[in-house]
């Protein structure tokens, strides 16, 4: 093995100018696999927490009630009592301690909080905005929802009487923390609460509707009674939320949808991205293999009487191909570990200079030990496999053709 790794690094260091070349070629490369790998995934992530920091992963609500055939026995034929979809009232889930066991009984499952939803109308000085009210256990819905990083004014708390408001319907009304403001409710109860603080959702229509309550003063202004509408669920891993929801509806008996369901257009847009940069690293990587190969190639018909040589002089083909083999995974080697250093610092360095206008990050970069981890092996047995052909050629020489040649 020695008498191999002697061999090969001289080979390596005769070359040296072809070596640099090859190895910052083998740099080069897996540094745009580093970099496109970290904005694209950096990317995501912020997609994904800008849409999902306001909407539950799963939300469990009762199925909808569907038309029934009515059955003739003596006619011994199916009608239908109406070929149209049946109207559908506000449908509740009742029981919901016992659901909400249930439901984060469920492996997977992280946080659940019961919801009381409806329509509604807040009304301020004679101007009347339409709303959506969301009654809410507090404790249990920042487990699902995070709220603390969306509060710009007054403090975050649902004491009864108080309510949560958005930035554009405090704007709209005039509202302040410690205001009050009349919300009335589609059935016609009203309640007067006051302002306990103000939230940006960072969507405007969330903003401009939803008005948080305690659960029992949502209950009561939209006349459920001690029942809600739906359970909303948040998950220990984001991307097994279809299979759980599918779970989570077998055990409760109600309609579960997933946030892949509820946002097909980004579950899209995500797979695109990635195919996308699927593509940009296979090229990269071929271009890297077939550099590789290529200066293999040049050092073979340089080094053929040198290798004539070593054959004549006894040296197995074995060896002779492992002396080869080892030189592409050495520069595959080498051109990773500077590769993945210059993708590290390309990456950190957008992030300095891509900023918003409050000198926040555009988005946040994803640098993961496994991806230098990958992104090291892969060059390195990208090394090896295009030095194969190389090694090949140079095991086959004939030691009295490549000494007269």
């Amino acid at each position: 093995m020695r008498f191999v790794w002697t061999v090969a690094w001289r080979l390596l260091r005769d070359g040296r100018f072809q070596t640099w070349l090859i190895v910052g070629g083998v740099t080069i490369g897996v540094a745009v696999v580093v970099y496109i790998t970290a904005i694209i995934d950096g990317l995501q992530v912020n997609i994904i927490d800008r849409t999902l920091s306001s909407q539950a992963h799963v939300v469990l609500r009762p199925a909808e009630r569907l038309n029934q055939r009515a059955w003739d026995a003596r006619a011994e034929v199916r009608t239908l009592a109406d070929v149209r979809k049946r109207t559908q009232r506000e449908a509740t889930i009742g029981d919901v301690d016992a659901v909400l066991a249930a439901v984060r009984a469920v492996p997977g499952v992280q946080a659940a909080a019961a919801v009381a939803s409806g329509p509604g109308v807040a009304q301020q000085g004679g101007v009347r905005k339409a709303i959506v009210v969301l009654g809410v256990d507090l404790a249990d819905f920042q487990q699902v929802i995070r709220l603390d990083d969306k509060r710009r004014e007054g403090t975050l708390s649902l004491a009864a009487g108080e309510a949560l408001i958005g930035s554009e319907l405090a704007s709209d009304l005039g509202l302040a923390p410690g205001a009050r403001v009349r919300l009335q409710s589609a059935s016609g109860e009203v309640l007067s609460v006051r302002v306990a603080g103000v939230l940006d959702y960072g969507v405007q229509d969330l903003n401009r509707r939803r008005v948080l309550l305690p659960l029992r003063d949502a209950q009561s202004l939209l006349g459920y009674g001690r029942e809600v509408t739906e359970i909303d669920v948040r998950v220990q891993r984001l991307f097994e939320a279809q299979r759980l929801a599918a779970d989570l509806s077998r055990v409760t008996g109600l309609t579960a949808e997933s946030w892949q369901a509820a946002n097909g257009q980004l579950v899209t847009a995500l797979r695109s991205q990635s195919a996308s940069g699927l593509m940009i690293r296979f090229f990269v990587t071929l271009a890297v293999a077939l550099g590789i190969a290529s200066v293999l190639v040049v050092s073979v018909v340089q080094r053929q009487r040198e290798i004539g040589i070593l054959r004549a002089m006894g040296t197995p083909r074995q060896r002779i191909l492992a002396v080869f083999l080892l030189q592409g995974g050495i520069v595959g080697l080498g051109g990773s570990l500077l590769g993945t250093a210059l993708g590290a610092a390309l990456a950190v360095g957008f992030t300095r200079v891509a900023r918003n206008a409050d000198g926040s990050p555009l988005f946040p970069i994803v640098l993961q030990p496994e991806l230098f981890v990958s992104s090291a092996a892969l060059a390195t047995l990208v090394g090896v496999l295009a030095a194969w052909l190389p090694a090949r050629r140079a095991a086959r020489l004939d030691p009295v053709e490549a000494i007269r040649g």
